[in-house]
């Protein structure tokens, strides 16, 4: 059978499937979280108009939005602007860092007042500082002093935030503001704590890492805490000889890459020199934005790999069980299910993510998947196939998922859970595949899609933690006018200009809308942004485009107060693409002052005259 045929035949289900679950008004939409609660079949579309598709300097909203810049790189914790840049290496570990990603509202005081938890991803050295062109040949030139900015800008941001009459605002002076960078000191915990992997010769312990980088999507729990997912970790790494020892680790660049300097500069980001480096990232780190006291934890029992999104389903009465994607080309999907019990919000819930069952995805053809356990003893996870125990299993996830047979994915990345229960997984792109498989049907994938994962039902509750479950295909990505297999495929009621493609970071608001943030318009020629869409009934897989972002930037982790009536958005990278510099800069959003270069920022969105984002 050819791998067009393939595709056809299962083009064909998926859409005989979906149109049955559309005028059925939405076959999962019957079960909340909460057990009991109850939850309409249907949820309202957005009342906006949808964008049109485009490419522009600054970033464009729905007509009767605002959207407000909190914070950007360079500025102070307390919201103090700044007014030169780059800033050095000591004075960036107190300042906002870069290429802001996932977002963490946690209520102070409802909707009025948080702290706004935000990741910080990679860095783009020739947009941060003067006199570098990108290519490799002038990044090699980079200072010590330069370097080591980079390293301080990456990690994690606290700051307190509080609405007023005139809009949001940075709290000044505020116990909570603090940052997390690569250097802070992190506590190691969970079956890979203290193992020979995790010892080097700053830590013979093997329980105290140093640092948090690669910080792209994450979660957070009902106990307060926020999970930072730590992705991409090899890049920052020297060392391409270590994927010829231990296949299908986490990915190391050839000596000539960006970072080539990070492993010059701090012994720890050489492998030659420390070789168990690298096994101390690439995890769930743990910390509790109220405490800013408290030392960070990375959960080693919810795996290593480049993790994208780490979400949290609670039920009281249930274990715990948190949702993760594996951030690359035919990598896999994976859920943690706690050994302890959720007792609900005002329980102690402190150390139910040290110990439980990582599990990898299968997807059937037929519609239905299980969950396969990774766990020492079982199968080929055995000391015959180089894993000598539980902890080893841990760290090398990937290699022990492979050989478990989970099924490659389109580059799983944000995972978000509706209301009633179901589980939606974007899949961004997948351009290097060799075959298609049902829940990722096209031979090369460029533009992506977003599956539906339906847990079955136990008691009034979904069963997240149930072996079993089913699937779908929500929408695929692409302009609907391309023929072929990247042709875009939505509800009926879809606006024609307003499709997406490479769905990334996935939210709901809190009226049970799903909203999804692209990564890769530009390889269709616009600029990437934010769309709407609910889940069932007769605006199902409708996507409404509602933000476009500015030239070369991507809008990460759409976040909602409580309410509704603010979303607060991270604005990545503005100006990366060829040939923007930072003295020309391809825009300089968001300041557009020809002294600042472009800055990622962050923005509080809101209705004009007050009301729910998206209506």
């Amino acid at each position: 059978m050819s791998m067009n045929e393939h595709y056809d035949q299962i083009r064909g289900r998926y859409l005989k499937r979906r149109a049955f679950l559309r005028y059925t008004a939405g076959a999962a939409a019957a079960v909340a979280i909460a057990p009991g609660q109850a939850i309409a079949s249907s949820y309202p579309r957005p009342s906006f108009k949808p964008l049109a598709n485009g490419r522009s300097a600054s970033h464009v909203l729905a007509d009767g939005y605002q959207a407000q810049i909190l914070l950007a790189w360079g500025d102070g914790l307390d919201g103090s602007r700044t007014t030169a840049l780059p800033p050095g290496a000591e004075a960036q570990k107190n300042l906002f860092g870069y290429n802001n990603d996932f977002l963490a509202y946690t209520p102070l005081s409802g909707s009025e007042r948080g702290l706004l938890g935000i990741n910080h991803e990679y860095s783009l050295p020739h947009l941060m500082f003067p006199g570098y062109s990108g290519d490799q040949a002038s990044l090699n030139g980079l200072s010590d002093d330069e370097v080591a900015c980079e390293m301080a800008s990456l990690g994690h941001s606290i700051v307190e935030v509080q609405r007023e009459k005139d809009g949001w605002r940075v709290v000044r002076n505020s116990p909570y503001a603090r940052r997390i960078h690569a250097g802070t000191s992190i506590h190691i915990d969970g079956p890979a704590a203290g193992h020979s992997l995790m010892q080097t010769r700053e830590d013979p312990s093997g329980l105290q890492a140093l640092g948090t980088i690669g910080c792209c999507s994450g979660g957070k729990t009902p106990w307060g805490t926020v999970l930072i997912a730590e992705e991409n970790v090899g890049d920052f790494f020297r060392g391409a000889w270590l994927e010829d020892v231990i296949p299908n680790d986490l990915a190391v660049k050839d000596p000539d890459w960006v970072y080539l300097r990070w492993g010059q500069v701090d012994k720890r980001f050489d492998l030659a020199q420390e070789p168990n480096e690298l096994n101390r990232f690439g995890w769930i780190v743990e910390y509790n934005p109220r405490k800013p006291d408290q030392a960070p934890v990375k959960r080693t029992a919810l795996g290593r790999f480049e993790h994208e999104s780490a979400t949290v389903v609670a039920v009281p009465g249930h274990p715990v069980v948190v949702y993760s994607g594996d951030d690359a080309e035919s990598q896999y999907l994976y859920r943690f299910v706690s050994q302890g019990i959720y007792e609900g919000p005002q329980k102690p819930a402190a150390g139910l993510l040290s110990k439980g069952t990582l599990y990898c995805a299968k997807f059937n053809d037929d519609g239905t998947g299980r969950w396969l356990a990774l766990r020492h003893g079982d199968g080929p996870l055995s000391a015959a196939n180089d894993f000598p125990d539980q902890a080893t299993v841990l760290i090398h996830a990937r290699r022990a998922a492979t050989l478990l047979g989970a099924t490659p994915m389109d580059r799983p990345e944000g995972i978000a859970i509706s209301p009633a229960g179901s589980v939606y997984v974007a899949l961004t792109k997948n351009r290097s595949k060799t075959a298609a498989n049902a829940a990722n049907p096209r031979p090369r994938n460029t533009a992506g899609h977003i599956l539906e994962i339906l847990p079955p039902e136990q008691n009034g509750a979904s069963a997240h933690w149930d072996a079993q479950f089913g699937w779908d295909i929500l929408l695929q990505g692409g302009p609907q006018d391309l023929a072929g297999e990247n042709e875009g495929d939505y509800g009926p009621a879809m606006a024609a200009e307003s499709w997406l493609s490479n769905p990334d970071n996935l939210s709901f608001d809190p009226q049970g809308r799903l909203w999804i943030a692209s990564d890769g318009m530009d390889s269709f020629g616009f600029s990437d942004g934010l769309w709407c869409t609910p889940t069932d009934g007769p605006g199902r897989a409708a996507p409404a485009l509602f933000f476009r972002c500015p030239r070369g930037a991507e809008l990460c982790s759409p976040e909602f107060t409580p309410d509704g009536e603010t979303m607060f958005a991270s604005i990545q990278h503005p100006a990366q693409e060829r040939g923007s510099t930072f003295a020309k800069p391809s825009t300089r959003w968001p300041d557009f002052d020809v002294a600042l270069p472009p800055r990622p920022a962050i923005l509080a969105i809101t209705r004009a005259g007050g009301g729910a984002v998206g209506g």
